[in-house]
Parts: structure tokens; C-alpha cells; sequence
């Protein structure tokens, strides 16, 4: 079975950083990579720094979450690219992060997590 990890996406860098302390509280085991705000840190997204962040993170498999509609696109753009596979989330951004980080780190299987994330569906 792949690795998993999980990304995070973000149009305010303070929002993602927040959002990753609060994911390390539950999953301090389950590699997490975060892309907050453009590429001089003001609000928006950055192709750039979502390609660092899949880099970055030890999942050979990603369960990817983003908070709007403009870091959904950046993202797809860096799924083209990247070589790990990507599991893209249109659910709602905190608690399905919670959710698939605390399934991750008590060993949950990427199916039973996915089945879970399905419910949290907003998008």
C-alpha cells in the first residue's frame, strides 16, 4: 500500500499555518505539506509553492484540501505535474483535514478514509 500524505492549500499563508498546528495536535506521525498565499505571501494561491509542497511530502499517495475555488485550479495545474498520485477533496476544508488526519495517523486505510470524507462533500 502507498504512503499516504495529505496537502494543504490555502489563499492566506497564517490560515494554512493555523490549520497545520492544529492537524499535528491529531496526526504528528502522517507527513503533512501546506501552500499558503501567493508567492510574496499575499492572499491567493501559487502553482509554485503547491509543487514544493507535493515535493515536500513523504505520501507517495496525497489527499489534497483546499479552502476556495482559484486554489482548486492551481492545484489540478500541479497535479499534471507532479508524479505521485493525488486525491483531490471538494469537501469542506478543516474538517475533512481533521478527519482524513486523524484516520491517517490511527492507520485507517485510504478507502475507509475516503469513504469518510465523502460525507463532508460541499463543493
Amino acid at each position: 500500500m502507498a504512503k499516504l500524505g495529505m496537502v494543504m492549500v490555502s489563499h492566506v499563508p497564517e490560515l494554512v499555518f493555523g490549520i497545520n498546528r492544529l492537524l499535528n495536535e491529531v496526526a504528528k506521525d502522517v507527513s503533512i505539506t501546506i501552500a499558503g498565499g501567493t508567492d510574496d505571501n499575499e492572499v491567493g494561491t501559487s502553482f509554485d509553492k503547491i509543487e514544493a509542497a507535493f515535493e515536500a511530502n513523504e505520501g507517495e499517495k496525497i489527499l489534497a484540501f483546499y479552502d476556495l475555488g482559484s486554489a482548486k485550479m492551481n492545484l489540478e495545474m500541479a497535479m499534471e505535474v507532479t508524479d505521485k498520485e493525488v486525491v483531490l477533496y471538494d469537501t469542506a476544508f478543516v474538517e475533512s483535514a481533521y478527519t482524513a488526519a486523524a484516520l491517517l495517523q490511527a492507520g485507517a486505510p485510504f478507502e475507509a478514509i475516503d469513504e469518510q470524507l465523502q460525507a463532508l462533500k460541499v463543493k
